[in-house]
């Protein structure tokens, strides 16, 4: 039994230009670098989250929601809805969930452009946009760690030129 009073911080594994990759002991590391991040955003940015099913994404997102939110809004998967609105005080914000696109086409509806032209974007599944998205964009990447426990999470994370000068920042440690 853990006798933490607060957010285990990540440990840095390796960092490289506009790489870093990090492990995170549990679900208040994720949630502690889902703060960071929700701080860095600005208007145009697009986060891509990868990873397995389960591997963390959705949890992820809903984290960097409630940070620009300031608390408990709610923070419904966008896997059926394909997309989530969220007009908060510091930034507009679209979440997508790109799990059920069949064609990397169908990205064009769901105006992730104009999304990005008033405010940052999180996309889950990014892989099925195929060219569809920006190059230059954040991408996260969860890995579960075998033979760790169940929230256990290794993420790499790379950035593109627009987010390559705030990547340090995710590094930190909460204080």
């Amino acid at each position: 039994m853990s006798t933490s009073t607060g957010p285990t911080s990540p440990t840095t594994i390796a960092t490289e230009p506009a790489r870093l990759r990090l492990r995170l002991p549990d679900l208040a590391a994720t949630r502690a670098l889902a703060a960071r991040l929700a701080r860095l955003l600005r208007p145009g940015d697009l986060v891509a989250l990868e990873g397995d099913l389960g591997a963390g994404k959705t949890e992820f997102a809903r984290a960097v929601i409630r940070a620009l939110a300031g608390g408990g809004v709610e923070v419904p998967s966008p896997t059926f809805t394909l997309v989530q609105r969220y007009e908060l005080p510091a930034l507009t914000l679209v979440h997508t969930d790109l799990y059920r696109l069949r064609d990397p086409a169908e990205v064009e509806e769901l105006g992730l452009d104009e999304a990005l032209e008033e405010g940052a974007v999180l996309v889950e599944w990014p892989e099925r946009a195929g060219d569809a998205l920006p190059a230059d964009r954040l991408t996260i990447r969860f890995s579960f760690v075998p033979g760790e426990g169940s929230e256990v999470r290794e993420v790499e994370i790379e950035a593109g030129p627009s987010f390559a000068d705030r990547l340090p920042a995710l590094a930190a440690k909460q204080a």
